[in-house]
């Protein structure tokens, strides 16, 4: 396998991965991009807009295009949506293209992290807890499938999850790799 060029985020919403990601390409020198805030920049409207003019499914695909392009791109730190890996061909472009990191967060620190933020859509029904619940179940399967490395979501102390991700030979090649790329003449 060619060492990737970039790393990229996978995980539940809340699970730190905006958090995470800019704190370890601030420390690595790459570009963060979170994908959910790129789609909103580029098509001027919020998400929770998308969602209710074109529906999950218009949202979806607007997704997967954004992040084929995205994940083509070096040195950057790309930050997905919790749901990014529903699609299978982004699935493959993400584990292809990139070091995927599954940040996994419980269903309890997905609910009390997400509790109180009206701008996810898909919380937005009866039951939010129910709905993590089932969404993870949905998920879990599909992010380990994507994910070359796992880590524990650090609720309390992200700056100690970067510690660690930057301790770990996959994502130091990464950054290595990329430097090296660079510096040549």
């Amino acid at each position: 396998m060619h060492t990737p060029s970039s790393i990229v985020l996978i995980g539940m919403m809340g699970a730190g991965k905006t958090t995470v990601g800019r704190m370890l390409a601030s420390d690595i020198g790459f570009e963060f991009i979170d994908a959910d805030r790129e789609l909103e920049e580029r098509s001027g409207v919020t998400i929770p807009t998308i969602f209710e003019i074109e529906g999950e499914a218009g949202f979806r695909r607007r997704e997967a295009a954004i992040l084929d392009e995205l994940s083509q791109r070096s040195r950057i730190v790309l930050a997905t949506g919790g749901g990014a890996v529903l699609d299978a061909e982004t699935r493959e472009r993400l584990h292809e293209r990139g070091l995927v990191i599954y940040l996994r967060a419980s269903a309890d620190e997905v609910f009390r992290r997400t509790r109180r933020d009206k701008s996810r859509p898909l919380l937005q029904g009866d039951d939010p807890r129910v709905t993590i619940e089932a969404l993870l179940a949905q998920r879990e399967p599909l992010y380990a499938e994507t994910a070359h490395l796992t880590f524990q979501s650090a609720s309390a102390n992200p700056r100690r999850l970067v510690e660690r991700l930057l301790a770990h030979p996959q994502v130091r090649e990464v950054f290595e790799h990329t430097t090296r790329s660079v510096q040549r003449p």
